[in-house]
């Protein structure tokens, strides 16, 4: 690992992108320290993959970059259209880079005082470059890979069954989040690099069938190639045996506990929590679990806000909101917002730094909000702490997560 001026990590990034045999595939992500969003072809955007494709007129630079709703798709001609489209890109103030050659991995992230700390990493074995340009082939799991077959989203012949077409969207949905939430951590140093010795804990609260958990263990390892363990907890006994037996069929080593999400025993506490779609106050105890151990990295899907919402119906309305709540299903949704901004808050007073994005809707709920949250270890600004503390009393709510996490007010 080393520092070196950002123009000149720059410049070992362009060579990168612009080397049509050897790039893989490439990820900027975040943005720099007090920067706005990043811009591609006019609009904000969080995430752009790059990789080299064939196309009839002859291999191109692909660029997809991804906004808050949809992903944008362009092709580069390799020579000046790429040079051209390599030089924009550079331009914005993008926080990280993940290059992934056919013999190296590199990172690079941009520090505070606008240098990079670049890192390289040698592969065990080289990769070979995807070169087609279909939709299928940039999905992050092949429709044929074995996690898909064996979970039953794929039919024998590898291809997806028509009805599971939305659980495929959101296992693919879900991975770019976490892929790219990972990708952040690491390079800002706020999850540990793994190692075979101490590879990178996932746990997954309230996992029922573990599509996500598989997907997350079967991305991470096989396409990332990060030494990964992945646990998945449960309160039935019948999840756990279906996934250890789905477990050993495709010969992941995975653990699956059962137990409540509050009370659940893990022998080390994990890196990364996922807690998707537990109902009502079972993310509040999700959220709690990551923060009492310590979580690196938290995604969070929350399902119904029963709690809150019960709240709100006893209490009064301050002025002048009535009409947010005199309906029910007004009041419903905006329980949900005033949830998980409550959420959002005690985590940043918990030493979190905490974003709100959308996440694709699932055949269990239309609820489509995650909340994710890096642990960066630094107390919050007092204003967060006295916007909670006015937000709560305006409103006559207790949230959940205040009841299990204890604060550090200062």
């Amino acid at each position: 690992m080393a520092a070196l001026p950002l123009s000149e990590a720059l410049d070992l990034v362009r060579a990168l992108l612009l080397d049509p045999e050897g790039l893989v595939r490439a990820v900027a992500s975040g943005r720099q320290k007090g920067q706005r969003l990043p811009h591609v072809a006019d609009r904000d955007v969080r995430r752009v993959e790059l990789r080299h494709v064939d196309l009839k007129t002859g291999r191109h630079l692909q660029v997809v970059s991804y906004d808050d709703t949809q992903a944008h798709t362009a092709n580069f001609a390799v020579g000046s259209e790429a040079e051209a489209a390599v030089a924009v890109l550079l331009a914005e103030p993008f926080g990280n880079w993940h290059v992934d050659t056919t013999d190296r991995t590199h990172q690079l992230r941009v520090t505070k005082k606008l240098e990079a700390i670049v890192h390289t990493q040698d592969r065990a074995e080289a990769l070979t470059a995807e070169r087609g340009h279909d939709r299928d082939k940039q999905r992050l799991l092949a429709e044929d890979d074995p996690v898909l077959v064996a979970l039953g989203i794929s039919d024998a012949q590898g291809r997806i069954k028509p009805t599971r077409q939305a659980k495929y969207r959101q296992v693919e949905e879900f991975l770019r989040l976490l892929d790219s939430s990972i990708t952040d951590a690491l390079a800002k140093g706020h999850l540990r690099r793994p190692t075979e010795d101490e590879p990178l804990r996932v746990v997954d609260l309230g996992c029922g069938n573990a599509y996500l958990t598989f997907a997350a263990q079967r991305y991470l390892s096989h396409v990332r190639e990060l030494p990964v363990r992945v646990t998945g907890v449960d309160v039935k006994q019948q999840s756990a045996d279906h996934n250890t037996g789905v477990a050993a069929t495709l010969g992941i080593d995975a653990d699956f506990v059962v137990g409540t999400i509050g009370e659940a025993d893990l022998p080390q506490p994990p890196d990364v929590v996922l807690a998707l779609h537990a109902c009502d106050t079972a993310t509040d105890d999700a959220l709690a679990r990551a923060v009492g151990w310590g979580a690196g990295l938290v995604l969070a899907a929350p399902c119904c806000h029963h709690d809150i919402a019960a709240q709100l119906r006893k209490a009064t309305t301050p002025a002048p909101y009535a009409l947010l709540t005199r309906h029910g299903i007004l009041r419903e949704r905006f329980a949900d917002t005033l949830t998980d901004a409550l959420r959002a808050s005690i985590l940043r007073l918990a030493g979190y730094r905490v974003d709100v994005v959308e996440f694709v809707e699932s055949a269990h709920t239309p609820r489509n909000t995650l909340l994710r949250a890096t642990r960066v270890g630094e107390r919050a600004p007092a204003d967060v702490g006295e916007d909670y503390d006015d937000l709560v009393t305006t409103w006559g709510v207790t949230p959940k997560l205040a009841d299990l996490v204890e604060l550090d007010r200062g």
